[in-house]
C-alpha cells in the first residue's frame, strides 16, 4: 500500500468521523426505522414492496426530520435496482436528462431499473417536472420524490397522479426517544464510545424539544454529549444550558401555517377561546406576521360572528390597527382581547351566505334589468328615458320604509339573506320578517 492510499483512507475516516450524528445513524434497514410503524411495518404495503422490489413511484410527504430521505435510502440499500439520488435545489433539466439516458441504458445493458430519489421535488419547476412525466409513465425510471410541501399544492397534477403519495407523520416522543438511546449505544456509528448515559425521561425530555423531528433530537444529543466529559450521567440541568427553550417548528409559507390558521379560525368559529388562543400562540411563537394575524380576525369576525354581533368587526378591526401602532411583544395583549371576544360571540354566517348566494345568481347571469325606477335620474335626458319615475322615497315615511320592488324582474321574490334568531341579528330578523310579510 502507497502512500496515496494510506493518505485516501485517512481522508474517509475522517470524512465518516466528522459527519453529523444525525447522517452516521441514518437507518440502513426497515427494522431501523422507528416511529413509522403504520408505513414500514409487518405486513405493510410498502414493506412488502421493499421487500419484493416491486415499489411504484412514490412520493413521501411530511415535515422535515421523520424520515422522508431516510426510507429513500433504505430503499437503495435493500433493492437490486439501480439508485439515482439527486436534490431539487441544485439539479436541473440537462442531469435529469442524463439521469433518464443512463436509465435506459441501465435496461437494455443489464436489465436493471433505476430508482430516481429526488429531494425537495416542489423545488422543481413546471417545465422540470414535466421532463419526468413520459419516463415515470412507461416505466424508465421509478420516481421517489420527497416534500416537506403540501404535493396537491406544489406538485404538477400530471406528474402527481403518477405517484402514490405516502405521507410520514411527525415521530412520537417514545420513536425519537428510542433513537436517542440507539445513537448512546452504538460504538460504531454512534456516540457508544463516550459511555453517557441518560435516563428515559431525560430522553423524553430531548425528544420534547425535538418536536417531533428525529434530526433535531439527534442534533441537541450530540451538542449535549460535546460539553459534559466522557461517562457523564446526563441531567436536566445540561439539557437546559445547551438546548434552551423549544424549538418549535412553524413554517410561515408550509403547511405548518396554514394548518395552524385554519385551527385557529375554526377555533374562534366553535367558540373555544382557548383552543383559539393556544393557536394564536404558535402563530407568534413561530414567528408569525401581525398583520397576517389581525387579518384573519377580521375575516372570522365578520364571515363567523357577523351581524350575529356586529360589534365584533368593530373590535378586530380596531385590533388589526392598534398592533400596527403598537408592535410586538404588546400586539400579543391587544389580539388576545380580540381574539376572546370574537371567540365567545354569538355566530351568525348570514351575511357571508347571503353575498355568495347573489354572486352565484349574477354569474350564471340572466339577472334581468335594473328596474327603471332605481336607475340614475340626475343626468340630463334622464327624465325622458322613464329613469327614476314612480321611486318612493323612505324617509317620506314614519318608520323611514316604504314596500316597493327593488330587485329586478327576473329575481322578484328571490331571497338571499336569511337571518339566524339568536344574539343581535333575532331582533333584526324580526323587523326584517315584519316589513317582509307586509305588516
Amino acid at each position: 500500500m502507497n502512500g496515496d492510499d494510506l493518505f485516501s483512507m485517512a481522508d474517509e475516516q475522517q470524512s465518516g468521523r466528522f459527519e453529523p450524528l444525525a447522517v452516521r445513524m441514518r437507518p440502513e434497514t426497515l427494522d431501523e426505522v422507528f416511529g413509522q410503524d403504520d408505513l414500514v411495518g409487518p405486513g405493510t404495503f410498502l414493506r412488502a414492496m421493499i421487500e419484493r422490489d416491486t415499489i411504484p413511484s412514490l412520493l413521501f410527504y411530511g415535515p422535515s426530520g421523520v424520515g422522508k430521505t431516510t426510507l429513500a435510502h433504505v430503499i437503495a440499500t435493500e433493492t437490486n435496482s439501480c439508485f439515482v439520488k439527486i436534490n431539487a435545489v441544485t439539479a436541473g433539466t440537462a442531469e435529469l436528462r442524463k439521469v433518464i439516458g443512463e436509465a435506459k441504458d441501465a435496461i437494455h445493458l443489464y436489465q436493471k431499473r433505476t430508482i430516481l430519489f429526488i429531494d425537495e421535488i416542489h423545488r422543481f419547476n413546471k417545465s422540470q417536472q414535466d421532463v419526468l412525466l413520459p419516463y415515470v409513465e412507461d416505466g424508465t425510471v421509478i420516481l421517489i420524490g420527497a416534500t416537506t410541501e403540501n404535493p396537491y399544492f406544489e406538485v404538477n397534477r400530471p406528474l402527481l397522479s403518477r405517484l402514490r403519495v405516502i405521507q410520514l407523520n411527525p415521530l412520537g416522543k417514545e420513536a425519537i426517544a428510542a433513537v436517542l438511546q440507539r445513537a448512546l449505544q452504538d460504538t460504531i456509528k454512534g456516540l457508544g464510545e463516550l459511555r453517557i448515559k441518560a435516563g428515559k425521561d431525560l430522553l423524553y425530555g430531548i425528544a420534547d424539544l425535538a418536536d417531533g423531528d428525529a434530526r433535531i433530537g439527534l442534533n441537541l444529543l450530540e451538542q449535549i454529549c460535546m460539553v459534559v466529559p466522557a461517562g457523564s450521567t446526563l441531567t436536566q440541568e445540561i439539557i437546559e444550558k445547551v438546548a434552551g427553550r423549544k424549538i418549535y417548528t412553524y413554517d410561515k409559507k408550509g403547511d405548518s401555517h396554514y394548518d395552524t390558521v385554519s385551527a385557529f379560525i375554526k377555533s374562534m368559529r366553535g367558540s373555544d377561546p382557548d383552543a383559539a388562543l393556544h393557536y394564536m400562540a404558535r402563530m407568534i411563537a413561530g414567528g408569525e406576521q401581525v398583520s397576517f394575524i389581525a387579518r384573519r380576525l377580521i375575516i372570522c369576525a365578520a364571515e363567523d360572528v357577523g351581524l350575529a354581533d356586529p360589534q365584533a368587526l368593530v373590535i378586530a378591526n380596531a385590533a388589526a390597527q392598534a398592533v400596527q401602532f403598537v408592535g410586538w411583544p404588546e400586539s400579543r395583549i391587544i389580539l388576545s382581547e380580540a381574539v376572546v371576544y370574537v371567540a365567545c360571540a354569538p355566530k351568525s354566517n348570514s351575511a357571508y351566505m347571503a353575498i355568495d348566494a347573489a354572486l352565484r345568481d349574477v354569474r350564471k347571469g340572466g339577472c334581468g334589468d335594473i328596474p327603471d325606477d332605481l336607475r340614475d335620474s340626475h343626468y340630463k335626458g334622464a327624465a325622458a328615458l322613464g329613469h327614476g319615475k314612480g321611486y318612493v322615497y323612505p324617509h317620506d315615511y314614519p318608520d323611514g320604509w316604504v314596500d316597493q320592488q327593488y330587485l329586478p324582474n327576473a329575481l322578484k321574490g328571490v331571497t338571499y339573506y336569511h337571518a339566524v334568531h339568536h344574539g343581535q341579528e333575532k331582533d333584526m330578523a324580526a323587523q326584517w320578517k315584519k316589513r317582509r310579510n307586509g305588516k
